[in-house]
């Protein structure tokens, strides 16, 4: 599946100089979390969370700081802080650096974007720059959930076995010469053994994952440690 297959369109977007006040309210009566900021092009230059909005002075959540603390973080720091809380444009709270994606992304790269820059969605940007939807962590377990089966067609116990041990030999982690696997009627029996149980466990989801399967047996032993 890729980003367009998930995504959230159309975007709903806000001014950079749009009030803070209007951002929240956008919020709320869109009961949405984020939205990207656009200029007077609608081009995007910004995203806005409900993060943002946490320490605001309006209701009393800005952050306290004691005197020792304040001189450890520095005056830049405080700055920015005082900005995040005190300032009625969302131009001057929103986070500039934006994490983009096209709608031909794959989810995995998605999924990888959000681990690696600790973000909840990302914008979809088509190649001429129109933000054309935007993609959650919500969206990626949708779609895990929209997922259809194919149509499984019985497979032989040979088939089952060959396709298991084909898919072990691709893993780098796997060591199937270590390993012996019996299939009959669809029910797979695992001998031998495992360096770890980690390993035990992946080479379990292997087997329940090869079509046909109907019941996995796991009989592998860790493999003792080697003694000098």
């Amino acid at each position: 599946m890729k980003a367009r297959d998930v995504m959230v369109s159309p975007v709903i977007t806000v001014d950079e100089n749009e009030t803070v006040r209007e951002l929240a309210r956008l919020l709320v009566t869109k009961r949405i979390s984020a939205v990207p900021v656009v200029d007077s092009a609608g081009n995007l230059v910004g995203i806005v969370t409900e993060a943002d909005l946490m320490h605001r002075v309006e209701v009393g959540t800005e952050r306290p700081y004691s005197w020792w603390l304040a001189f450890f973080l520095g005056d830049r720091t405080l700055a920015a802080d005082y900005v995040k809380s005190h300032a009625t444009k969302v131009r001057d709270i929103m986070t500039r650096d934006v994490k983009v994606a096209d709608p031909e992304t794959p989810l995995h790269e998605i999924a990888d974007l959000f681990e690696a820059n600790h973000i909840k969605r990302v914008p979809i940007v088509s190649k001429g720059g129109d933000i054309v939807g935007i993609v959650s962590r919500a969206n990626l377990i949708q779609g895990i959930s929209s997922v259809r089966p194919g149509l499984e067609i019985s497979q032989s116990d040979t088939t089952i076995r060959a396709k298991l041990l084909e898919e072990l030999r691709r893993q780098p982690w796997a060591h199937p010469h270590k390993l012996n696997v019996t299939v009959a009627n669809g029910v797979v029996d695992l001998w031998g053994f495992a360096e770890s149980d980690t390993e035990r466990q992946a080479i379990t989801v292997a087997a329940e994952a090869i079509p046909g399967v109907v019941a996995v047996n796991d009989h592998l032993m860790r493999e003792p440690a080697f003694v000098y």
